[in-house]
């Protein structure tokens, strides 16, 4: 598991220092990781910035979820289990709870699931083109006419490129050394149209910085991709969402437009009523009802017949962590 961390850290070309500050650590401790040596909160961190996921472990929404899942199923007591891994029940209890250190985790793991490994990232790109430049494909300018058109000029492209045809007053550019997933946001409006291979990750970056007020609009084009629990619990309450119709053909670093294989939708937050009607008067698709959040009061998050919504309280910034990873590779400005 730890080979497998540091060389997912490589193949996302990262340094350890580049993984440190994208974790909130310093390089020592990553280096210390690569070793087995640390807390396994920390190796929490640096498997969510590498979108490092365990298979053959069990179901469960965190890694002590699935620790404990697992024990589950095997039908053993955390006493039975502590002593097949030489370790305290305390330290077992630990582990199923996020705690604990990296060195009892894998004596644990070597006991619930000694055939635990990474799960094969997913492959985003499409095409026969060049997989290494697989994440470089830039919405066409006739699309984003219908962006300027509704939502106004663009101030910010966060995943920016030097050869994006995206009209904005400032870009971030990872050729300059910028990164949008580290890099403050600003301005009225942002649009982003991600590296799809890292999508949650950006989907949370444009969540926190408009809850931060940052910006006050983000506009995100991205694939349909529903399951991950963050988008029901958090994402779906304050977002709104509108599915395209048809195929967008992007562009190539060469200028060959190519269509997606698959759906795309518009993930907006902070949109206005009117700009949500001028958008689907310009483009063939449909916005979804807001998801209400359990207990909140209909009118404040629930949009009304016309699309409009009086104004309410965003989330707090601190319920959605400040840092996220960067991208593994070019922008799909």
């Amino acid at each position: 598991m730890i080979g497998d961390l540091k060389e997912a850290r490589r193949s996302a070309g990262w340094s350890q220092k580049t993984l440190a500050d994208r974790i909130g650590a310093d390089a020592q401790t990553v280096k210390r990781l690569e070793k087995g040596v640390g807390s396994v909160t920390t190796l929490v961190a640096a498997m969510k910035a590498l979108d490092f996921r365990l298979t053959g472990l069990g179901p469960g929404a965190t890694l002590a979820d699935q620790l404990r899942t697992r024990r589950r199923l095997r039908a053993l007591s955390v006493s039975e289990v502590a002593s097949k891994a030489c370790l305290t029940r305390a330290t077992v209890s630990s582990l199923e709870q996020g705690g604990g250190s990296v060195a009892s985790l894998l004596r644990l793991l070597s006991v619930l699931a000694p055939n635990a490994r990474r799960r094969a990232p997913e492959r985003a790109y499409w095409g026969q083109g060049d997989k290494e430049d697989r994440d470089s494909r830039f919405t066409p300018p006739e699309f984003m006419d219908g962006i300027y058109a509704a939502f106004g000029d663009v101030d910010l492209d966060p995943c920016g490129h030097a050869l994006s045809p995206v009209i904005a007053k400032r870009r971030i550019l990872l050729s300059e050394g910028g990164d949008g997933l580290v890099d403050d946001w600003s301005g009225r409006l942002a649009f982003v149209n991600p590296p799809f291979s890292e999508l949650l990750m950006w989907l949370r970056r444009a969540h926190h910085q408009w809850s931060a007020r940052n910006v006050e609009t983000v506009v995100c084009l991205v694939p349909v991709r529903t399951d991950a629990a963050w988008f029901h619990q958090t994402l779906s309450a304050d977002a709104d969402l509108f599915l395209l119709q048809g195929r967008v053909r992007f562009l190539s670093p060469a200028g060959k437009a190519q269509q997606t294989p698959f759906s795309l939708m518009l993930v907006t937050l902070g949109a206005t009523g009117e700009q949500k009607d001028r958008y689907s008067e310009l483009v063939p698709g449909f916005w979804l009802a807001r998801r209400r959040r359990p207990g909140a009061d209909p009118s404040c998050d629930v949009p009304d017949v016309t699309g409009r919504k009086p104004p309410a309280p965003r989330r707090s910034a601190s319920s959605t962590p400040a840092t996220s990873p960067r991208r593994a590779s070019a922008s799909l400005a």
